[in-house]
């Protein structure tokens, strides 16, 4: 009986202690190299599937299994990642871990911890963009398409819609400057180089509503663009990066240099899409596309509370066109139309663009800094043409002409604008708060020449046909000149804070995580004096990580949005006489926009592999709305505030690991438009109700030289009506634009790391050779329409289609 007493309390002592070892506590602080706590980093252990975050004093804690060793990592982004292994590990464990600063942690294709998205403004990675397949040259752009709650009509631009906003509604900024597009492109085909550089490109963000005080007054978008700075290593004095690359739709040139104090960024880029324009369906044409331009990004630091940064801009684009025939069919199997035509004339554009900006930033302490920022915009463009077509509408079946006529088209457009501004802006950190204020001035110049007229004779008739007056089917004419200033300020608060939590943990219970909260308010201020108005924007959005799942985050957001009304909005039009004149309406008022957004993020974990689901609602109550028709890539408004409406819609999107070691994604967005134009509701014209994209990259099965990335694209068609229509006759809706792009790239040379210093291509760190099928199912996409009108006024709407099929080879050094 002692025996047995005696070994079962043995047996129990055993269990006992195996279970107490079973177990252990692992906590610590994260902080950098400066002892600032470094907020939401991620603590992993990946062998027991464990994880969590840093609270905002930086400290973590979590609960982990026993074992002979325990890796630990700890990563961030823009740190280096530190990984600790525990040898044997009981009861409580305590680390303290000093992340560095990582330059170059953005270099390669790798999937690691991102910054937790607690505002209304995503962190894109810049390399999702890298060796894509692309039409436009424009990757930055090109990347946002392909976000939830965008959508495009149009592979040769880059231009966007969000949310059911124009192409006017999206700001872009470059190191906190406002930079703009040129005013008279009105297709693709004429629109050259972005100002947004992707080789000098260090971070991507990207709001579709909900953003910030600090952006502009625009209704739908912000796309914050921060260029980077090249810094050595360790005791490298200077450190340098480079690549050239060269396709059929052009090349460029990049070349860095970065040293203690100095950081000097150069890119040369030259494209051209006479290649590409020349599979445009049906169009028998001469295209001479020459797209150039020069970007240089200078970065000086003389000492440790001064910072001088310039960033210089000349972009020299030409479009020439001369066509020769058009030969298109359109209508359904029963029902053939054939258009011919013959043409007789030419098209020259031009768009030279200069642009500026000038930082000084003094720091006082190391949270606290002031900036004065001064910028300077400049554009010459110019749109000719005259081109004179012979036409034959046929009926396939029946070879029965149902309409033979001419028609004249003719422009002389002629604009220069001058925007001038002057920053000043303070910015402050604390430990939980992150203030920033600025006060801009703007002066803006604009002067603007233009005449343009269409004139159609069908069967000997001039159309419109009135049997006694003579009018053209088009005709505008414009002399007007801008000059108005803009005064804009802002003050916004990041505020963080947590609740609950580990201090309320009580014993050896296992401690729970806080409940983090993100809080950024701000109002915006501006005053225009061209119609003496004055707005105030009050801007709103919280982001909770709660405690009960810390992969996870909900985002609310609230805000007034204006869009300030610029010279495009102003053109209002009469008519007298058949000749429509434009002038600039000084009573118009911005057009407004109450945003209401609730967002969830949720982070996990398949077969081992990262993925993040985010899910977005919105509604837009839109008031005051300026009225406008869409063409191609041109807006044409109506130059007063005549509507009101609404933009509601959900977004969906799944970002990971689809494939080990690559980035893919796929998102969804649905949405309803309606507004209410002279008593009749309509759709907007940017109302698509379904847009679907997809981007994959995989590697060959048993290599990672090969890579393959393919892009897809469903975006339900818009509405519209025949030109030169009051608005709300748009009864008709264009077909779904689909597309599939698919690129493979080889990478055929990599310096090896043991022979990095005695190999003869050392400077050398990549090649890069690659193939692009565009438009990898051939489908005619249509982009606009040309309508007909025979002498009975019935009009036939004839399509324009966009590019066919095309291969493109491309070839990329890095060095």
């Amino acid at each position: 009986m002692n025996l047995k007493f005696y070994i079962l309390n043995i047996f129990l002592l055993v269990l006992s202690v195996g279970a107490s070892a079973q177990t252990f506590t692992l906590q610590g602080r994260v902080t950098d190299d400066k002892l600032n706590p470094v907020e939401l980093a991620s603590v992993q252990v990946v062998k027991q599937g464990k994880a969590t975050l840093t609270s905002l004093k930086g400290e973590f804690s979590m609960q982990l299994q026993s074992a002979d060793s325990v890796e630990v990592k700890f990563s961030m982004i823009g740190y280096k990642t530190k990984t600790r292994v525990l040898r044997n590990p009981r009861g409580k464990q305590t680390l303290q871990i000093v992340l560095s600063e990582d330059d170059q942690a953005l270099g390669e294709v790798t999937v690691t911890e991102s910054r937790r998205q607690t505002t209304q403004t995503q962190e894109l990675k810049k390399e999702d963009m890298k060796l894509a397949p692309s039409t436009t040259g424009n990757a930055v752009e090109e990347m946002i398409q392909s976000q939830a709650g965008v959508s495009t009509h149009n592979e040769l631009s880059s231009q966007y819609n969000v949310r059911g906003g124009a192409f006017d509604e999206n700001s872009v900024y470059i190191n906190n400057v406002e930079v703009f597009r040129p005013f008279l492109v009105r297709s693709g085909q004429q629109e050259g180089l972005s100002i947004i550089n992707p080789e000098m490109v260090d971070r991507i963000g990207f709001s579709t509503g909900g953003f910030a005080a600090k952006y502009g007054d625009k209704m739908s978008s912000t796309l914050d663009i921060t260029y980077k700075r090249l810094r050595p290593e360790g005791t490298r004095k200077s450190v340098y990066e480079g690549s050239l690359s060269a396709s059929l739709l052009g090349s460029s040139a990049y070349f860095g240099l970065g040293t203690r104090k100095l950081s000097w960024l150069n890119s040369v880029r030259y494209k051209t899409t006479k290649y590409l324009l020349g599979s445009l369906n049906s169009t028998d044409a001469e295209y001479e596309p020459s797209f150039l331009d020069y970007q240089t990004y200078l970065s000086y630091e003389p000492s440790k509370r001064w910072r001088i940064d310039f960033i210089g801009n000349v972009s020299d684009n030409h479009y020439d066109f001369t066509p020769h025939s058009r030969a298109t069919s359109f209508g359904t199997l029963e029902n053939v139309k054939s258009f011919v035509v013959y043409f007789d004339g030419w098209e020259k554009d031009l768009f030279r663009t200069y642009f500026g900006s000038l930082s000084i930033s003094h720091r006082f302490t190391e949270r606290t800094s002031l900036s004065l920022i001064g910028s300077a915009y400049n554009t010459r463009e110019q749109e000719r043409f005259d081109i004179q077509g012979q036409y034959w509408l046929t009926q396939t079946e029946t070879s029965e002409n149902l309409g033979v006529g001419t028609y004249f088209e003719h422009a002389r457009n002629y604009l220069k604008a001058n925007v001038a501004s002057v920053k000043l802006m303070f910015q402050h950190k604390s430990r939980r708060h992150e203030i920033e204020a600025a006060a801009t001035f703007k002066h803006e110049n604009i002067r603007e020449n233009s005449v343009e007229y269409e004139m159609r004779d069908s069967a000997g008739y001039s159309v419109p046909h009135t049997g006694q007056d003579l009018y053209m089917i088009y005709s505008l004419r414009a002399q007007n000149e801008l000059k108005a200033n803009r005064v804009e300020t802002y003050l916004q608060d990041t505020y963080r804070w947590q609740s609950g939590g580990s201090d309320e943990a009580e014993g050896d219970e296992e401690e729970t995580p806080p409940t983090l909260y993100t809080l950024n308010y701000g109002v915006r201020f501006a005053h225009w004096n061209f119609n003496r108005e004055t707005i105030v924007s009050p801007r709103a959005s919280l982001g909770i990580i709660p405690s009960w799942n810390q992969n996870a985050t909900i985002r609310l957001a609230a805000g007034l949005y204006y869009q300030a009304p610029f010279y495009k909005e102003l053109r209002d039009t009469s008519t007298v006489n058949g000749i429509t004149y434009a002038t600039l309406n000084q009573n118009i008022k911005s057009q407004q926009s109450i945003h209401f957004i609730a967002g969830y993020d949720q982070a996990f974990r398949m077969a081992g592999r990262r993925f993040k689901f985010t899910a977005e609602a919105y509604y837009k109550l839109l008031s005051r709305l300026v009225p406008y028709s869409v063409s191609n890539v041109k807006v044409v408004y109506y130059g007063d505030n005549e509507s009101s409406g609404h933009a509601a819609g959900i977004d969906l999107k799944l970002y990971g690991e689809f494939v080990e070691g690559t980035d893919s994604w796929i998102s969804l967005s649905l949405m309803n438009t309606r507004m209410k134009l002279n008593g009749k509701s309509i759709p907007l014209p940017t109302d698509q109700r379904i847009s679907l994209n997809l981007f994959f990259t995989d590697y060959f099965p048993g290599t990672e030289r090969w890579k393959m990335s393919l892009r897809l694209a469903y975006a339900d068609g818009l509405p519209f009506s025949a030109p030169h229509q009051e608005l709300e006759s748009n009864s008709f809706r264009a077909p779904a634009y689909k597309r599939a792009d698919i690129g493979m790239s080889y990478l055929a040379y990599q310096t090896p790391h043991t022979s990095a210093l005695t190999s003869h291509m050392s400077f050398i760190k990549r090649v890069w050779v690659g193939v692009d099928c565009l438009n990898l199912f051939g489908i005619n996409n249509v982009n606009s329409y040309y309508w007909i009108t025979d002498v009975t006024n019935h009009q036939y709407a004839v399509p324009n289609y966009l590019t066919d099929r095309q291969i493109n080879a491309r070839v990329q050094i890095e060095f």
